[in-house]
């Protein structure tokens, strides 16, 4: 693996000051996200990573602050910091040293500016007012608000000039997938959080109750509801089969490994059954770690 200066050079970043931008960027992502820090390093092209290690870190801090604090001073948070980020966008500066990562790696890359604001616009309304889904239509309205725009902040940054039509569209699916994998993998602790991110209208379906979800209820009818969950979300991974064609080549290797994990904590989840509703079902530490190696190694083929 190459050192960061070294990746930094190969992504034509010069300047003390903005080696150092990216460099602040790159560590709150290896704090907050080790994993998949380790591996856009591991994996990466070198002249993407730092691109994408800034466009990472932006999409946590925006995540970070419409997830915390009351929906008053989430709202409130918004806006501030949509004014420093349209602000950093505009003129390439900033006081905080991830934005001024981030307007560079944006104008560098060419990324479409409306990536952005629809990221911040949706974070503002489908993320800090988020009061569960009705149906299926709920849900694609928070993936076209939000989570897909969340993601093309980030992975956007590996097209110059942005994602086109047909690349946007494959993220797109992408996204579907993993946020139906995330949702269940992280049951427990939503239920916890007073969040339900399955759609009330499939509880009606299954004649399943809130509080059977949240008491953890290990009945037929909740087993058929998560067997039914799971399946939608393999579903929505085998349409998200695709997608490597239309990455760079340079980030081909992490977003395979990055579908296998998806895959991995699935079928986690389908073996829980109703235990995910005790507990959140994570990756574990051997699983990424084989993954990661197993990758590491093909890609040195």
């Amino acid at each position: 693996m190459p050192t960061w200066g070294t990746t930094l050079t190969a992504a034509g970043i010069s300047g003390t000051r903005l080696r150092s931008d990216y460099t602040h960027a790159a560590r709150r992502v290896l704090r907050r996200e080790p994993a998949p820090y380790l591996a856009l390093r591991l994996l990466a092209a070198p002249p993407l990573v730092p691109w994408l290690a800034a466009g990472l870190a932006f999409m946590n801090l925006v995540d970070d602050v419409a997830e915390t604090g009351t929906p008053a001073s989430r709202a409130a948070n918004l806006a501030e910091l949509s004014g420093r980020v349209e602000a950093a966008l505009k003129t390439g500066d900033s006081p905080d040293p991830l934005l001024r990562a981030y307007a560079h790696a944006v104008d560098s890359r060419a990324l479409p500016a409306h990536w952005v604001s629809r990221f911040l616009e949706g974070a503002a309304t489908a993320e800090a007012g988020f009061e569960g889904f009705a149906a299926e239509e709920d849900f694609q309205d928070y993936l076209d608000a939000y989570a897909w725009p969340g993601v093309l902040v980030f992975t956007g940054l590996q097209y110059q000039g942005g994602p086109d039509a047909e690349q946007a569209a494959a993220w797109r699916r992408f996204v579907d997938a993993a946020q139906r994998v995330d949702f269940l993998a992280d049951l427990a602790g939503d239920l916890a959080d007073g969040r339900l991110c399955i759609p009330r209208a499939r509880l009606d379906e299954h004649s399943v109750t809130r509080a059977d979800l949240e008491q953890a209820r290990d009945t037929p009818a909740v087993r058929a509801l998560l067997t039914a969950e799971a399946g939608r979300a393999r579903a929505a991974l085998e349409a998200a089969d695709g997608i490597l064609a239309l990455v760079d080549p340079g980030l081909r290797p992490v977003t395979a490994t990055m579908g296998e994990l998806m895959a991995h904590q699935l079928a986690a989840v389908e073996r829980a059954g109703s235990a995910a509703l005790r507990r959140d079902v994570g990756y574990g530490l051997v699983a990424p770690l084989r993954t990661l190696l197993k990758a590491r190694a093909a890609a040195r083929r």
